[in-house]
């Protein structure tokens, strides 16, 4: 049985807190600091120190508070130094997953071994430095003998919180950032207060993920809790920041990251270790967080149910474009013609592996266009974080179900027998210049094939001619200001690319998906950490790839226009008729 004291700022979260605690098996007494506008000059005479050694307490948890819009490092090393001088056995911060950062290149469902990153805005970083000062005070390295729980919760709203969220869901208009709609966790106070009594009652040290399964996008939630969003560009932002802060509508420019990039974390090991994880969806903590500002009790059965991709993918979004854009643009600008459609997979895990030419994402687009329209599959492509920096690009990419390219996020379609779509050149080979455009370059470190090996998935390559023709490089400027801004390796210079609008030529393309290569039935997954059979298998896949090409190249006769596939077959399959796949037929 343990003695908790709760410090606390927010009256709403320390009355929970208490309650909930007070409830629990595994706690002899619960109750809550006296606030330091009453307790000096009485019970906090000597401060925390001596407050807990007056009441026995052994276990403390403990919220930072936000002075002024940022978060006051001063009140917490008073307090985790206090807490070290009262010899405290157990001590539990409130942190918040902003301690990852928010930039293009976090890759979603982050866990809790993820670095937190050197380089990040001010907030992430004062984050950071407040898990660090308690780490020297309370952490394993300290002289104390208290154990350490580090709890970094996603956003959580409530009515009387200081924090940028609790204001921004609260305020009659939110500004934010146009082209820009990210997938966020909204956390629960009942699923905080559950987060803390099982912190408690298992009594483990390090650091934990704190966040629901579910998302919900930025746009969705400011939807739900009836707030206006005001779309206004950063540069605009930054320009006007102080009329924006008197007026409450912004709280820093720092601050705008947050609500830019996707910044959601894994809750796997706090579901592992302490057997509980959040019950109520971002939408159901929304609800709450609604029905606690206009006093009434919470209902969890009025939240609408809708279901969000952890990713941002938008069914109904990409069906929208299907019917308009990608339609036009595939059946009538591009024209393109498809062969070997029957080889992709109509249903399991299986990973695309295609060349990426033009330096915009068409390729990768048309053929999801084409599989969703055809086969009802809706493969997920690995991304570059250099494609999302961008306003509008940004939501493009990320709800045409583009994922930033890592192990983690491959692994996550894949273990959900999803369709895995990829270029194995990299960024660089959309960057080729147009004399070498249908050159395969290097295939990176093979990844592609460990994944495949890994997660027993055959891997499906598929070409396409013509992609090259529509913004052919003719020229590369090394310029270092344009690398560092947009992570590309060079600024591309086209026909209509910077000197006009960059419009894609018509030139007709080709495209050809060939004969999938079932390697998980030659190889066992073992064979992923051999290099020697990894690198036979991508030749093999590229010598497949280039001898397609070479062989579409040769039959060919113009850029734009004419047929390469009836010459072949002899007659040109219509795609609006029924394919018969070969697995019906065996």
């Amino acid at each position: 049985m343990v003695r908790v004291m709760i410090i606390e700022d927010r009256d709403s979260v320390a009355e929970l807190l208490v309650n909930r605690l007070n409830a629990s098996a595994a706690v002899e007494l619960c109750q809550r600091a006296p606030q330091l506008e009453d307790g000096f000059g009485g019970h906090l005479s000597g401060g925390y120190a001596g407050f807990l050694e007056e009441q026995a307490i052994d276990t403390v948890v403990y919220s930072p508070p936000i002075r002024r819009r940022h978060l006051d490092l001063k009140d917490a090393e008073s307090v985790f130094r206090q807490c070290a001088r009262a010899n405290i056995e157990k001590f539990v911060l409130l942190s918040s997953a902003m301690v990852y950062g928010a930039s293009p290149h976090n890759q979603g469902l982050m866990p809790e071994t993820r670095a937190v990153p050197s380089v990040h805005n001010q907030i992430a970083s004062d984050w950071n430095k407040l898990e660090a000062m308690a780490v020297a005070n309370l952490g394993e390295a300290s002289r104390t003998s208290a154990r350490l729980t580090v709890l970094r919760l996603a956003a959580m709203p409530v009515p009387d919180g200081k924090d940028y969220f609790s204001q921004l869901f609260q305020s009659p208009i939110a500004v934010t950032l146009p082209g820009h709609d990210p997938t966020m966790q909204l956390l629960s106070r009942e699923d905080l207060a559950t987060a803390v009594s099982k912190a408690i009652e298992y009594n483990k040290g390090g650091a934990y993920n704190v966040a629901p399964n579910e998302t919900i996008t930025l746009r969705a939630a400011l939807k739900l809790t009836g707030v206006q969003r005001v779309p206004i560009s950063r540069t605009v932002q930054r320009a006007a920041r102080r009329i924006l802060k008197r007026a409450c509508l912004a709280h820093s420019i720092e601050q705008l990251d947050f609500v830019r990039y996707s910044w959601t974390v894994s809750d796997q090991k706090i579901r592992s270790e302490f057997s509980s994880s959040p019950q109520r969806s971002s939408s159901e903590a929304l609800t709450e967080f609604r029905t606690a500002l206009n006093g009434t009790s919470p209902n969890r059965t009025s939240a609408p149910h809708r279901e969000f991709d952890d990713f941002g993918m938008d069914k109904n979004y990409i069906a929208a474009y299907g019917r308009t854009l990608f339609k036009f643009l595939h059946d009538y600008y591009w024209r393109v013609e498809v062969d070997g459609l029957d080889h992709v997979p109509r249903r399991g895990r299986a990973i695309l592996v295609g060349l990426h030419r033009g330096f915009m994402p068409w390729d990768g687009v048309m053929a999801l266009h084409l599989l969703v329209q055809k086969l009802g599959r809706y493969p997920r492509f690995l991304i570059h974080p250099g494609l999302i920096k961008f306003p509008f690009l940004f939501n493009y990419m990320t709800k045409l179900g583009g994922v930033i390219a890592c192990q983690e996020n491959a692994a996550y379609v894949l273990d959900r027998d999803e369709m895995l779509g990829l270029f194995p050149e990299g960024i660089r080979g959309a960057f080729s210049l147009y004399r070498d455009a249908y050159k395969i370059g290097k295939f990176g470190r093979d990844e592609y094939v460990k994944l495949a090996l890994r997660h027993r998935a055959p891997i499906v390559p598929f070409v396409t001619v013509g992609s090259a023709e529509i913004f052919p490089i003719l020229k590369k400027w090394d310029w270092s200001w344009w690398k560092r801004n947009t992570e590309w390796p060079a600024f591309p210079i086209t026909p209509t690319f910077p000197f006009l609008p960059p419009v894609p030529l018509p030139a007709k393309w080709h495209s050809q998906f060939l004969e999938p290569i079932h390697i998980e039935q030659r190889y066992p997954p073992e064979a992923a950490d051999d290099i020697s059979t990894v690198r036979a298998i991508s030749l093999e896949v590229r010598n497949i790839m280039e001898e397609a090409i070479g062989e579409m190249l040769r039959r060919r006769k113009s850029i734009f226009y004419g047929s390469i596939f009836t010459e072949q077959t002899g007659e040109k399959r219509s795609y609006e008729e029924p394919i018969i796949y070969k697995e019906e037929l065996s």
